[in-house]
């Protein structure tokens, strides 16, 4: 090779950028309505209108092959994007159920507001969609704080819900009578502290998750990789709010009151109690009783009953999917 061309191939890897390998590459930031994240089924917006504040509602509306000509609407938790529900849709779907799946306005792919949250107005969001897709009546599957959501549903339009399936839902006692009130400060400082290990050990212990690491990532990634994200104080502020709602919103006294059918699908390791270390340390050890909960809110009930998986934690359909599908199906065929 001439000797000018060595000396400019050399000049032009001198100026090159690094290469860097591609599984070590920077991700780009998430926004803070999971731009970036993918969910399984296509995702569709609702305008809506809280507080005078404009805002989208995210939802999947998938169908089946084969239509029953019966709805089921999937209510997530706190810290799950509506996406974690992957599986159940599928089981629903085969056996030929339409299953609506949104993320409540603060969460996952729906607008953050400026404003608190509360559960009435989350119920009324999630009757919009109703009304928006010609749904009148549902079967309402939820799961954690999704439960509490599903008991204020239940019991402000009674006439929309036909079966009711609580999956490892919190809010099972009143966590005002354990721990003292806490201001929205001092949980976002202590909030934005926490690392991404930190975050799943948190899952991991509060949660008794019996899953693989590879499928808790996902979870991790939903919070952490929108931290960058320039928006993400107004996603910060949104997640304490939601802390605050369940706090001061407990739905406990009302679960005796519901006339819906009702299935308790419960973990027997699940003792999760939102803001357990916060409680004197005497009172800790009486919250998250979850499962011996359900037990007593059915007895007191019209139409309830609760089964306890083994071996299962708070995220119970993904822990024991064939048990958790079996008793999800023959309840909802009854």
């Amino acid at each position: 090779m001439p000797r000018f061309a060595i000396a400019f191939c050399t000049a032009l890897l001198a100026f090159a950028p690094t290469m860097v390998p591609a599984a070590e590459a920077p991700r780009e930031p998430y926004g803070i309505n999971l731009e970036g994240f993918s969910y399984p089924y296509p995702v569709n917006l609702l305008p809506l209108v809280n507080d005078g504040e404009r805002l989208r509602m995210a939802y999947m509306d998938v169908a089946p092959a084969q239509p029953n000509g019966r709805t089921v609407l999937l209510l997530h938790g706190r810290n799950f994007p509506s996406s974690y529900w992957a599986p159940v849709i599928r089981t629903l779907t085969e056996a030929g159920f339409r299953v609506v799946v949104p993320d409540q306005v603060g969460f996952g792919k729906s607008s953050k507001p400026s404003g608190e949250l509360h559960f009435d107005t989350l119920a009324r969001n999630t009757m919009t969609l109703l009304d928006h897709l010609g749904i009148a009546k549902a079967d309402v599957v939820a799961h954690s704080m999704g439960g509490m959501l599903a008991v204020r549903i239940a019991r402000a339009y009674p006439d929309r819900v036909a079966h009711l399936v609580l999956t490892a839902p919190i809010g099972l006692e009143d966590y005002r009578l354990s721990v003292p009130p806490i201001s929205s400060e001092t949980i976002m400082e202590n909030e934005d502290r926490l690392t991404a290990d930190g975050y799943r050990k948190q899952l991991q212990t509060n949660y008794a998750m019996k899953l693989p690491p590879e499928q808790v990532t996902p979870f991790i990634d939903t919070r952490f990789n929108l931290k960058d994200s320039a928006d993400y104080p107004r996603w910060l502020k949104s997640f304490v709010s939601s802390y605050q709602m369940i706090y001061r919103e407990p739905v406990v006294h009302e679960i005796p009151l519901l006339t819906q059918p009702t299935l308790f699908i419960m973990g027997a390791d699940d003792h999760n109690a939102p803001g357990r270390p916060n409680a004197p340390e005497a009172l800790r050890a009486r919250m998250g009783q979850n499962a011996e909960l359900s037990k007593a809110l059915a007895s007191q009930m019209r139409d309830a009953r609760a089964e306890v998986i083994a071996n299962a934690g708070h995220l119970v359909f993904l822990d024991a999917p064939a048990k958790y599908d079996a008793l999800l199906l023959e309840f909802l065929g009854k």
